[in-house]
């Protein structure tokens, strides 16, 4: 089970670079076009969700929280965590910027697009899952 682990701060222009970083690896283990843009789709509203949330509660000074992705590549699926977290990579609790990551239509959409998702403990967390459709050749470059 490969993980992938991206921390970037919570800026807005690295939002690309988390979903690039996400759809390489969902293409690395055999996903299909149209479930890329999916995970595409859903990871940058799961960033994007944590990034407003880490501004919130920093919005003057420098951000006091990152924005931590994890992908994990099991035999069969894809589970995508995106949390808040501090410099030394503990998550975030609910906090300032929770009323930034709680927007229904955010979640909705999220929920639309993957196969599973759930919001986590951490101001602005979320865990979505996706599994390879049946008939997929997987085709693992390592």
């Amino acid at each position: 089970m490969p993980t992938v682990t991206l921390r970037f701060s919570p800026m807005a222009e690295h939002v690309r670079t988390a979903r690039l970083v996400a759809v390489s690896v969902a293409r690395r283990a055999g996903f299909a076009e149209d479930q890329l843009d999916e995970i595409r789709i859903a990871i940058g509203e799961a960033c994007a969700r944590a990034v407003a949330g880490g501004v919130l509660a920093a919005p003057t000074g420098p951000p006091v929280s990152l924005v931590d992705m994890r992908l994990c590549d099991d035999e069969d699926r894809l589970d995508v965590t995106v949390n808040q977290c501090g410099p030394d990579g503990v998550p975030v609790p609910d906090g300032p910027g929770a009323l930034a990551t709680a927007d229904p239509l955010s979640l909705a959409l999220m929920a639309g697009m993957a196969d599973s998702s759930a919001e986590t403990s951490s101001a602005g967390g979320v865990t979505l899952s996706w599994h390879l459709q049946p008939g997929t050749p997987v085709a693992r470059a390592f």
